[in-house]
């Protein structure tokens, strides 16, 4: 038999060597020796070419042959050896017109003449191959991974990982040499890259639409089998990096993703879970203003890149945002939405809006969500830095960097919705807010167009006020001069009432005219229909009589009246039907209704006992009614007729309950003497009354003070118990001292004489081990406790000098507690401190 020739191609005879010891069939369960493609799981062979094969093409549409790349292609790598290498043909016309879109293997030995094609009759390299292959004289080299790329793409565009490579139980072996391969072409070849430009652009496999075929490890022979490779050194390449403005690639022990994600107000968002089935507008209301809000959005080319819509309590801005954000997401041209609520501490300042907005940016852009991350570890306090820093460093510059790569940025969603600017808390930060997003994100080619909806307060009132920065820049739509909403407040109300009637079987329980006098008494607010239809349609309870008392509190024809009128009288007969229902229970007898309601309402916001040590303490709901001395879920017993205006919900990552309120209006009117009336609870009563309990709760605690255990978890008390106990001993000394506590100097007498300091004394050890904030805070609150002394050491001696004895035991015992102290048993926050109390 005559020699085989070297010339032969190795892929071929692999795929031959495979149908032999595979019972004469390919991998694939093909008959025959079709090719190195169905060795490797890939397809039949190129009958023109039979010792090549194509590497998958990157740009096939889905559903194609060719299995997709990842998102990167890994670059081919360096031999140990400059001896031995499997190269690309250095035929300038097969690669100007290649049979496939990307080069293709062949091996190296014996160079064609210039002009001709390689040999490609298969071979099984034998070790006298390999010792051809490792020639001395063998010509430089050059990796190419640029040639597996679309013009003008990077190794970045493609993933990390090919398919894994199966482990073989065969002993023949490819590649046995000592020498390591290398896929190379001859240094001195004309390489002529193919043109892509045509073809769709590569899909990742971030994409669901696209399978999954292989998610282990690198591959270079997906779905071989038979045989084992050694020597081969594979190197992942690295996304690149784009300039980098500040100077270095970071600080890589911070992952800036996570560290953005934790800057994030997830509640924000339109479509959060917090916001849940939020008002929005019917399809056929609000019709001509969402029609105007849509045009200009849609609108690219239009002067002014922000519009300012301002309305009234009520208005129905916030409806409006969401539906514009809806009908963006829909069009796949919502970048970003913020929504702010003044009783969400998560989203009741502007301090998360940016960091949000980037999160939504980098999640809908690979590439985009990198450069952020990047200039968060160049710069990880970048969040401590003003909201114009913020809006540059993970906005402007990852936008700009994302154009200077050569993307268009037209292409990019470019809608940006911020609603209820004027719940942020602090105007000088709203103010603030508007100057960032007027010179950061609207100058030069940035894509944004930005929708902000606020009420007309100082800080956007004054921006859009002649002299002011937004003044020529914004397009603004004043709401509630510009459209009347009676008509689609009709329809809102006609719809919903038709639906009642399906519900009880009755569709003539309402008349027209019952709506026409609804809709007249709502002044152009849409918040006075919601309201209605909440109250009416409450379950358990009859429509049309409900019906009935909401139209006996509308106003008389032509009476004249103040804008919120008849918002505030339907919010004072709701407020007084629920109080005289709540107080004619036997069970609630002494309790003062609207005291008890304004707390939780006060609470919302955070109980402030003191300007710089204890500024805004939270309560959760279910502690605070057993400091109330309310019955088990007694909160909820407390609004049962109030649930079309607010509800108790959990919030923050434990869950704590707090009141919210569905309209904000509501608690203007509760905060307002001129619209509540007689049904007004001013804060010093709210302050004075939770002294009052927080000295009772201590009094009346049913423990042995004779018999302490030795840790706080094991007071044998209720968890909620032990909260509001401690929380009324962390507290009382602050709020006695709170210029907001009307308390008569009495009430503190009694506390002495009824044993409450000594209580206090006996439990404070116990809480100085296992507080957070009492253990950082005691030498403020010893101090708090001699100011109360000093205050009652003109008209009550006696009771000062008692007061002013324990302060100094305390003072004393503290430096025993340090020194004597274990491990605190705390958490980090004011909340999470009686946490750590819930495994019992």
């Amino acid at each position: 038999m005559p020699p085989k020739s070297k010339k032969i191609g190795v892929w071929s005879r692999l795929a031959s060597f495979l149908g032999r010891h595979n019972g004469g069939s390919t991998v694939d369960g093909h008959q025959g020796s079709a090719g190195i493609g169905n060795a490797l799981g890939a397809g039949p062979s190129r009958s023109d070419h039979a010792s090549t094969h194509s590497v998958p093409n990157p740009s096939l549409p889905t559903g194609g042959l060719t299995p997709r790349f990842h998102k990167s292609q890994p670059p081919i790598c360096q031999s140990r050896s400059e001896n031995a290498a499997l190269s690309m043909p250095s035929n300038e016309g097969l690669l100007r017109n290649p049979p496939h879109p990307l080069p293709v293997l062949q091996s190296y030995d014996n160079p064609p003449a210039s002009g001709a094609h390689r040999d490609s009759t298969p071979f099984l390299p034998s070790p006298s191959c390999r010792s051809e292959l490792s020639r001395s004289d063998h010509p430089p080299t050059r990796t190419v991974p640029e040639l597996l790329l679309p013009e003008g793409g990077s190794i970045a565009q493609f993933h990390e990982s090919q398919p894994a490579m199966r482990p073989s139980g065969s002993e023949n072996n490819i590649g046995e040499s000592s020498h390591s391969s290398v896929l190379s072409m001859a240094h001195n070849d004309v390489v002529r890259q193919p043109s892509y430009q045509s073809l769709p652009a590569p899909q990742y496999y971030d994409d669901p639409a696209i399978p999954r075929a292989h998610e282990a490890t690198t591959s270079f022979l997906a779905g071989a089998s038979g045989f084992r490779m050694r020597d081969i050194h594979y190197y992942e390449a690295a996304a690149p990096l784009p300039a980098n403005r500040a100077g270095g690639v970071g600080n890589s022990s911070i992952d800036g993703w996570e560290l953005l994600l934790e800057k994030t107000a997830a509640n924000a968002l339109h479509n959060s879970r917090a916001r849940f089935d939020a008002p929005k507008c019917d399809e056929d209301t609000r019709v001509e203003v969402t029609s105007e809000l849509m045009e200009w959005i849609e609108d690219r080319n239009g002067p002014q890149r922000l519009l300012c819509m301002t309305g009234a309590a009520g208005s129905g801005k916030s409806c409006l945002q969401q539906t514009a954000a809806e009908k963006c997401g829909k069009s796949n041209i919502l970048a970003a939405s913020f929504f702010l609520s003044a009783t969400d501490p998560t989203r009741n300042t502007v301090d998360p809006v940016i960091p949000t907005i980037a999160y939504q940016l980098g999640r809908g852009n690979p590439t985009l969500k990198w450069m952020i991350k990047a200039a968060i570890e160049r710069d990880p306090l970048i969040f401590d830095q003003s909201l114009a820093a913020q809006t540059t460093a993970l906005i402007v510059r990852p936008v700009e960097d994302l154009r200077d790569m050569g993307a268009d940025l037209r292409s990019l969603p470019y809608v940006i919705l911020i609603d209820g600017l004027d719940e942020g808390r602090g105007e000088d930060r709203q103010a603030e807010l508007l100057t960032a997003i007027s010179r950061c994100l609207l100058i030069g080619d940035l894509p944004f167009r930005i929708f902000i909806a606020s009420r007309p307060e100082l800080a956007i009132h004054s921006a859009l006020q002649p002299g002011g920065h937004l003044r020529g820049m914004a397009y603004h739509i004043q709401l509630s001069d510009k459209y009347d909403a009676t008509a689609d407040m009709r329809r809102y109300l006609q719809r919903r009432f038709e639906d009642i009637g399906l519900r009880i079987d009755d569709p003539k329980w309402f008349s027209e005219n019952d709506i026409e006098t609804l809709v007249q008494a709502g002044s152009g607010q849409f918040i006075y229909v919601a309201t209605v239809y909440k109250y009416i349609s409450t379950p358990r309870a009859s429509p049309a009589a409900r019906l009935k008392i909401v139209l006996t509190w509308t106003p008389r024809e032509g009476q004249a009246t103040r804008p919120f009128e008849v918002l505030d009288n339907l919010y004072t007969n709701i407020l007084l039907d629920a109080k005289n229902a709540y107080e004619a229970v036997d069970s609630h007898h002494g309790r003062d209704f609207l005291l008890l309601f304004r707390m939780y309402h006060v609470e919302i916001t955070g109980f402030k006992m003191h300007a710089e040590i204890a500024p805004s303490v939270s309560v959760a709901a279910n502690v605070l009614s057993v400091l109330l001395s309310l019955e088990p879920r007694g909160e909820e017993t407390l609004i049962s007729d109030l649930r079309c205006l607010v509800a108790f919900k959990p919030e923050g990552f434990q869950g704590q309950l707090r009141l919210h309120l569905y309209h904000q209006s509501f608690s203007d009117f509760l905060e307002e003497p001129s619209r509540a009336n007689d049904l007004f609870v001013p804060e010093s009563r709210v302050y004075t009354h939770l002294t009052k309990c927080w000295m009772q709760h201590i009094i009346e605690c049913p423990l042995d003070f004779g018999s302490l255990p030795a840790r706080w978890k094991e007071l044998p008390l209720s968890k909620l118990h032990r909260k509001s106990l401690g929380d009324a001993i962390n507290l009382l000394p602050f709020s006695l001292g709170n210029p907001r506590n009307t308390l008569d100097d009495d009430e503190v007498v009694g506390f002495t004489q009824n044993g409450g300091w000594q209580k206090v004394n006996n439990l404070v050890p116990l809480l100085y081990h296992f507080h957070h904030w009492f253990n950082s805070h005691c030498e403020d609150w010893i101090s708090a406790v001699r100011e109360i002394s000093d205050h009652l050491k003109d008209q009550k001696p006696e009771t000062a000098a008692i007061i002013s004895a324990f302060a100094d035991k305390w003072w004393d015992d503290k430096k025993r507690w340090k020194e004597g102290s274990c491990e605190p048993e705390y958490e980090l926050s004011w909340d999470s401190d009686w946490d750590s109390d819930s495994n019992e």
